[in-house]
């Protein structure tokens, strides 16, 4: 069984469709795949009706930004299966409304640099929740200013420690979100710990028994940093998960559906832990 636990679509920062996104799963023969836009819940009932139609089974997925206030820095949190959405409506628009306002502050600046203008941009973002600076980099590389998404342009301008243009902000701390996933009876996975340097965090978390997994299997991972996650993930009984984090277009890293996954046991800790919260 293959099952891939975190990709993106049009929704958010991906550059494909669901039904790109399923089809692409069906033909890389993948059994279970968890569309985790940023923020947003808008895939559920078409990716499930899709994924019937190619028969892919769909796990429910969202990728909730957060803040460790402790460490002044961010860490996602995966939720998978929530039984009540609705309970999770309210973050995903505040995340949506903190992100476009960092977006329009880093746009504003770009656009003082190079003459591109804000309809060049927004034309990129037409089917996502949310503004990314993917969509700023496409506008700027459909002018000729760059030739490639994470390339020397990118480090000038949106580095988080030395980008001209770079902006951060808090999003909702993470303890509340993960309470509020578990309020909406879904599972709380922190995702790759490695991409934020979250570990320290993931422990803090595992000890007190607030987070219920981690995403080992993820490319920013090397296989040392892999061997203390899982060791983490033992010692707390965690749910382990992985995925490619398939973003097309968009990759930070050559990464395609499937090139990480999650085995079949932890899919079906996942399922039982969130069946056994209704």
């Amino acid at each position: 069984m293959i099952c891939d636990l975190h990709c993106h679509t049009k929704l958010s920062d991906g550059s494909l469709g669901i039904e790109d996104v399923i089809a692409q799963a069906k033909r890389t023969g993948i059994d279970w795949l968890s569309i985790t836009d940023h923020d947003t819940m808008a895939s559920f009932s078409r990716a499930n009706v899709i994924g019937q139609r190619e028969g892919v089974k769909i796990l429910p997925g969202v990728e909730l930004s957060a803040w460790d206030k402790e460490r002044s820095r961010k860490v996602h949190i995966l939720c998978y299966a929530p039984a009540k959405p609705d309970r999770l409506e309210g973050l995903c628009l505040k995340s949506c409304e903190i992100r476009k306002e960092v977006s329009r502050e880093m746009i504003t600046r770009v656009m003082e640099k190079f003459p591109i203008t804000l309809e060049s941009i927004l034309k990129h973002t037409t089917s996502s929740k949310s503004i990314f600076k993917q969509h700023i980099m496409r506008a700027l590389i459909d002018y000729g200013y760059a030739l490639e998404f994470y390339g020397d342009l990118d480090r000038q301008l949106f580095n988080p420690k030395t980008g001209s243009c770079y902006i951060e902000r808090e999003y909702p701390e993470v303890h509340f979100v993960i309470d509020l996933i578990h309020t909406a009876r879904g599972a709380a996975v922190m995702a790759h710990p490695a991409q934020y340097d979250n570990i320290e965090l993931l422990e803090e978390l595992a000890k007190t028994g607030r987070i219920d997994g981690v995403e080992v299997g993820h490319y920013s991972a090397d296989e040392d940093y892999r061997n203390d996650l899982r060791a983490i993930a033992k010692k707390y009984e965690l749910i382990e998960t992985g995925g490619s984090d398939f973003h097309g277009l968009y990759n930070s890293v050559p990464t395609h559906l499937g090139s990480e996954t999650t085995t079949k046991e932890n899919l079906e800790r996942i399922i039982k832990l969130t069946s056994k919260k209704g």
